[in-house]
């Protein structure tokens, strides 16, 4: 095909010019079937027309859909069996767990496939937003795996409630739960652990399972607890003369004169020897 093309730019198409595509393709039809398809080929010394002839039977019809362009890469299947594309999880299965696949990227779906052999395992829909799970209820893994413990020990030297959001999650959606555990426990490293639980708490009371509306709680818990901290302990009070505390001028002034007269009453102070 590609000698073909070049064969027709070479002789019918050289040095000419055509006021449209319309133009050009009706002399390439008449070129086709005047010249191209008459003449006798150079190195099989056979007229082209009459082997094309021979060969029709044999061609296929061409499909309907034109060559669809994608691009590829190497992935590893996570802990819960599945890639992840574009922040969206895709299940690989028969992968096995720790194994690295090859990805296709179409436009609108992608095909996961063997590494070596190139054979297909599992084709998906693209995922039109990031955080979808393209993974069926049968092979979601509900047993917990080193990863699960390492993630539920860490939630648990945050706090109970931070403990019991993150089982809750394993709980409901397995092992492919385990991203949004990871950015809960994540969270102790620019937020005090204290607020996170108290985040965790919340959420649990409210029904909340994202990880980014308890990040969001997080943020706004560390906020107020900020805000609290610029404030004065007490605020400054306004001078007053009248107060239940407050005694009036008389009753100081008969205290001093009182203190006087005892003061007067005491016997004098002994003189030092002259010497």
């Amino acid at each position: 095909m590609e000698n073909a093309i070049q064969h027709t730019q070479s002789t019918a198409l050289k040095g000419r010019r055509f006021a449209s595509i319309e133009e050009q393709n009706e002399f390439l039809e008449n070129w086709e079937t005047k010249w191209a398809a008459q003449r006798i080929h150079g190195s099989t010394r056979r007229q082209v027309e009459a082997m094309f002839q021979e060969e029709r039977p044999f061609l296929k019809p061409l499909p309907v859909q034109s060559f669809q362009y994608f691009t590829e890469g190497s992935y590893t299947v996570g802990d819960d069996t599945c890639v992840r594309v574009d922040f969206s999880s895709y299940a690989a299965r028969p992968a096995a767990i720790g194994s690295r696949v090859l990805v296709r990227l179409f436009d609108h779906h992608l095909e996961i496939r063997d590494l070596m052999t190139k054979s297909l395992l599992r084709t998906h829909t693209r995922s039109t937003k990031p955080g979808n799970v393209a993974l069926p209820d049968a092979e979601r893994l509900f047993n917990p795996s080193r990863e699960t413990r390492r993630i539920l020990a860490q939630a648990r030297a945050i706090g109970p409630a931070t403990e019991q959001l993150c089982q809750s999650l394993f709980d409901s959606e397995g092992r492919v739960g385990q991203r949004k555990m990871w950015g809960i426990v994540g969270l102790a490293r620019h937020n005090p652990r204290r607020l996170i639980d108290r985040a965790c708490a919340m959420a649990l009371q409210d029904g909340v399972r994202s990880y980014k509306q308890i990040r969001a709680l997080t943020e706004r818990l560390f906020s107020e607890a900020l805000a609290d901290l610029n404030e004065p302990v007490q605020g400054e009070l306004a001078f007053t003369q009248d107060d239940p505390l407050i005694r009036s001028g008389g009753d100081y002034a008969d205290l001093f004169n009182l203190g006087a007269q005892a003061s007067a009453a005491l016997p004098p102070t002994l003189k030092e020897p002259a010497p």
